[in-house]
């Protein structure tokens, strides 16, 4: 029988909201690249996955240096090496030395990359829309999971928590 994810029952038991809401994210998150899959399926798009399609809205309008890609905690080195070198062969981004630093890797969206990031992030206007005129309150449940966020990353740092 599936759990209940009744606010009663999560508030008599913390443990059991917890983990409730831990596996939430992880079951978000993979539905969400089904979301995005689905739209490349929509555009007709195959040479990217729907992970590189949302590196793409990570990067956006900015030249980003390969390495602030992985400190923002997007994607672990070889999988943004991986993935950002499958985004320059399929022509979404290009990518060049630092001016300042020729050891550091910059990147920036093609005209393509744009647009496909321009289209990703139109659907997720949309989807924010019918969230919010459903009553949704997206600033609150973004507090509460910046605070979760911030919990686990001090966990990591061996911080206190709270």
């Amino acid at each position: 029988m599936a759990e209940s994810h009744q606010p009663d029952s999560m508030t008599r038991d913390p443990g059991r909201a917890y983990r409730a809401v831990t596996r939430m994210i992880e079951r978000l998150h993979r539905l969400y690249l089904d979301v995005i899959r689905a739209e490349l399926d929509r555009l007709g798009i195959a040479d990217i996955s729907a992970v590189q399609a949302l590196l793409l809205t990570n990067i956006g309008d900015a030249e980003v240096n390969v390495r602030t890609l992985t400190e923002r905690g997007y994607y672990q080195g070889s999988n943004a090496s991986y993935n950002l070198k499958n985004l320059v062969e399929a022509g979404y981004i290009e990518q060049f030395k630092s001016s300042q630093d020729r050891r550091a890797t910059i990147v920036r969206l093609t005209r393509t990359g744009r647009a496909l990031s321009e289209r990703i992030a139109g659907l997720e206007a949309d989807f924010a829309d019918v969230f919010d005129a459903e009553g949704n309150d997206l600033a609150a449940l973004l507090v509460r999971l910046e605070a979760l966020e911030h919990g686990w990353t001090n966990h990591i740092r061996s911080l206190p928590l709270g």
